[in-house]
């Protein structure tokens, strides 16, 4: 069971929170909204949004940004400690489970408070038809080996993302449809992949419409949860194609907030206790 976050410290009439130094690891729609609350709400916080630079253009807040990486637990620890950082919010990926290590170990190195924001994952409802694997080593794996889908070649929609194709070298007898923002490199991919460009969100009509044209007869992607692709799950539902479905990767053990709003709330009473500190 993960610890609860604290009781949110709420405001009341006009009353601002005391300032605080914040470090957001974004990367993710609830970063994104934590950021605006932060930039809106509360102009006494100084808040950092740090990316990984996954994407070339990623949508920037108006707010102090820095873009790559710490260089590992120690990097990140050093920051925290040059930059006076007093809390921390883990915004990234839920697929990000090095990054979210990192900040686990170089918070407890610094004794600062962090919290992890992460929205809940996807449910399958009675419709669906989900084959759980742990990895995605383990979906392509199922897609080269298992006889449920050997016995003649899939027509596969693969959403894992750009940098984990090489697994599915392992399955070539497939066709595939991939889809990501950026561009996978080449050499990543099985021979018969068709790519596509594009940033969600997507919507349900479309979805079919895609799945539709390519007789799309597997899906394959992660439980990163939320809204913007959760269109390609219901599509699959409606049409009767299986889902092979990446369960996320073990949990930090961290005070969670599901949403901006939580994370926000806990923040608040972050810099009430600094103040009470002092």
């Amino acid at each position: 069971m993960l610890p609860a976050p604290p009781t949110p410290c709420t405001n009341t009439g006009n009353t601002m929170p005391p300032s605080l130094r914040v470090l957001v690891l974004g990367g993710t729609t609830e970063a994104s909204s934590l950021c605006r609350m932060l930039g809106t709400t509360w102009p006494t916080c100084h808040a950092v949004l740090s990316l990984a630079g996954a994407t070339s253009q990623p949508h920037l807040p108006d707010m102090s940004t820095r873009i790559g990486g710490f260089g590992g637990v120690a990097g990140l620890t050093n920051w925290l400690h040059d930059h006076a950082i007093d809390a921390v919010v883990d915004a990234t990926h839920p697929f990000a489970a090095q990054m979210s290590q990192h900040a686990a170990m170089a918070c407890a190195a610094t004794q600062r408070p962090l919290l992890r924001l992460e929205r809940p994952g996807w449910t399958a409802t009675p419709q669906d038809t989900w084959f759980m694997v742990p990895s995605i080593a383990e979906a392509a794996s199922a897609l080269a080996r298992s006889s449920r889908w050997n016995t003649k070649p899939q027509s596969v929609f693969l959403t894992t993302g750009r940098k984990e194709t090489r697994p599915f070298l392992a399955a070539p007898q497939h066709h595939y449809l991939f889809r990501s923002i950026e561009p996978p490199c080449p050499a990543d991919l099985p021979p018969q992949t068709s790519v596509i460009c594009a940033r969600g969100p997507f919507d349900l009509e479309a979805e079919l419409k895609l799945m539709r044209e390519h007789q799309i007869t597997m899906l394959v992607t992660k439980n990163s949860g939320g809204t913007a692709t959760h269109a390609k799950l219901e599509a699959a539902r409606i049409l009767g194609v299986p889902v092979l479905m990446v369960s996320r990767p073990p949990a930090q053990d961290t005070p969670h907030a599901k949403d901006a709003a939580a994370a926000l709330a806990w923040l608040h009473q972050c810099a009430a206790s600094t103040l009470r500190a002092v």
